[in-house]
Formats: C-alpha cells, sequence, structure tokens
C-alpha cells in the first residue's frame, strides 16, 4: 500500500514505528489514515521481526492525533449520515482472535504485540480513542486531551464508553465523556491514563527504549498470550481466567521459549527467541 498519511518503519530490535503525518492538519484522522493505519498494524503484527509498535504523531504536526479531520466533520453534515471513508477491502489487524475485539479500534486488542503510545501532542476526539486502545501511553507534559464529541452531537465514540472507566474509573471518566472537557497530560496522569509523562525532548528515545526492553526480555509468545488474557479478562469471570491460565501455562510450557528462556536465565544472558 501506498502511505499518504502514514510513515512505518521497523527499527532496530525488533519494535515497529507507527507515524500519523500529516502535518499541515496537525494529524487529523482520516478515512485514508484509518485504512494505511490499519493496514500497517496487519503487516506489524505478522512480521516475526517485530515484537513492538510504537505508535506518535509527526513531531511537524505539533500534535498526536487533532481528532477527525474538519473536512471530513463537513462531509458527514453534507451527506446527512455518517461515513467512515474507509473501503470494503480495509485491513482487519487482531480480527478473529476473539468476538470482542472484532470491531473498529477493538481490532487493537486482538494485535499479538505490544502497542505504546507515544503521545507527543494534542489527542482529540479519535485521537484519544487512538491513545486510549494503546496498550501502554507515554506523554509530553503539557499535551491536551478531550474526547470532543459532546461538540458535535456525537455519542462517545469508538467504545470510550465502555474503555475508559476500565482505565480511569467511573468517576474520571464520567467527567472526561460527559463534559467533552480539555484536559492535560498531568491530569490524565493522575487519573491514571498514562504511564509515565516524558519531557518533550526524551519522549521518543523512552518509548522506543521500553519497546526495546519488551522486545529483548519478554518472549513473544508470551507477550501476546499475556495481552490477550488482559483484555479477554475484562469480559469474563475470575474461575474462567484461572482456568485459561492453566491451559495455556500447560500449552506453553513445551514450547522451545520456555526452555531457552530457563536456560537464558541460568547461564545470565540475554535469551534468544524463536517466536
Amino acid at each position: 500500500m501506498e502511505l499518504k498519511t502514514t510513515r512505518y518503519e521497523v527499527l532496530e530490535d525488533g519494535v515497529a514505528l507507527v507515524t500519523l503525518s500529516r502535518p499541515k492538519r496537525r494529524n487529523a484522522w482520516t478515512g485514508r489514515m484509518h485504512t494505511e493505519y490499519r493496514w500497517i498494524l496487519a503487516q506489524a503484527d505478522a512480521d516475526p521481526v517485530v515484537r513492538a509498535i510504537v505508535v506518535t504523531g509527526d513531531p511537524e504536526g505539533q500534535a498526536f492525533c487533532a481528532g477527525a479531520d474538519l473536512q471530513a466533520l463537513e462531509g458527514h453534515s453534507e451527506k446527512g449520515g455518517y461515513d467512515p471513508g474507509t473501503p470494503q477491502d480495509i485491513a482487519t489487524p487482531g480480527y478473529g482472535v476473539d468476538p470482542a475485539f472484532d470491531a473498529a479500534f477493538a481490532y487493537h486488542f486482538g494485535v499479538g504485540k505490544p502497542i505504546l503510545a507515544a503521545i507527543n501532542g494534542a489527542a482529540a476526539g479519535v485521537g484519544l480513542v487512538l491513545a486510549a486502545f494503546a496498550d501502554l501511553r507515554f506523554c509530553a507534559p503539557g499535551a491536551k486531551f478531550t474526547a470532543a464529541h459532546g461538540r458535535f452531537n456525537f455519542p462517545a465514540e469508538f467504545g470510550l464508553s465502555w474503555l475508559l472507566p476500565r482505565i480511569v474509573g467511573l468517576t474520571h471518566a464520567n467527567d472526561i465523556l460527559l463534559s467533552s472537557r480539555v484536559f492535560t497530560a498531568e491530569e490524565a496522569m493522575a487519573m491514571g491514563f498514562l504511564n509515565r509523562i516524558v519531557a518533550p525532548e526524551r519522549l521518543m528515545d523512552e518509548a522506543v527504549a521500553y519497546a526495546r526492553t519488551l522486545a529483548r526480555s519478554v518472549a513473544p509468545g508470551s507477550a501476546r498470550e499475556t495481552k490477550r488474557q488482559i483484555y479477554r479478562d475484562l469480559h469474563r469471570d475470575a474461575a474462567s481466567s484461572v482456568r485459561a491460565a492453566e491451559a495455556l501455562l500447560e500449552a506453553m510450557v513445551r514450547e522451545p521459549d520456555y526452555k531457552e528462556g530457563v536456560k537464558a536465565w541460568t547461564e545470565k544472558r540475554p535469551p534468544a527467541w524463536r517466536g
């Protein structure tokens, strides 16, 4: 696929870097960007070299993602209905893992590799959605967030009403979603939405370094299954979670990476994961 609104690069040590790149529009989201983004995630998920994924905004755009492009919003109004602007054959990364993940943005949960959002500026509307569906969130100080939907007579978008209460609790989620107010990175950190606030000049270095640590130290199968356990367990009871974990343990202890992990630990060397 020709990438016009995004950039994709596989860095050293198994880290893939995805950049939302419409800098003249503050990296605003379009159907084209969503189409490219899903194609990229499908490529990264299928690539055995990739062990972790970092998503960020083009720094020239001075935003992570400023939400839906205003022209797209105007187009919905003119057409008298919502048009996602995506083709019928759009890529389906993460689909087929669990029916609960087979929907827009919920597909992040089915992608078998950790996704870290490096939030280097404003994240509004779908930008907030994108950050929320990442597994980890590093952010520059002072970055601004908003759900934004209230000012356009939209509902809470793309599952935020399900996800945010699970990340920040019902009280904070109600504040964010019912008001559509702007809140800062510092507030987001206090709410528990962010993992770290990092100085702008160090944000990408720290995000990529963390992703590289995951890629080097965590067996690919463990990363994949642990991530799926986390999001599946949001839908099931404790006993089901325990039984599923026991079944996975029984299966995974037979895999080569289990033996490699034990051997590397006893020999005090980095593991050579086979994936």
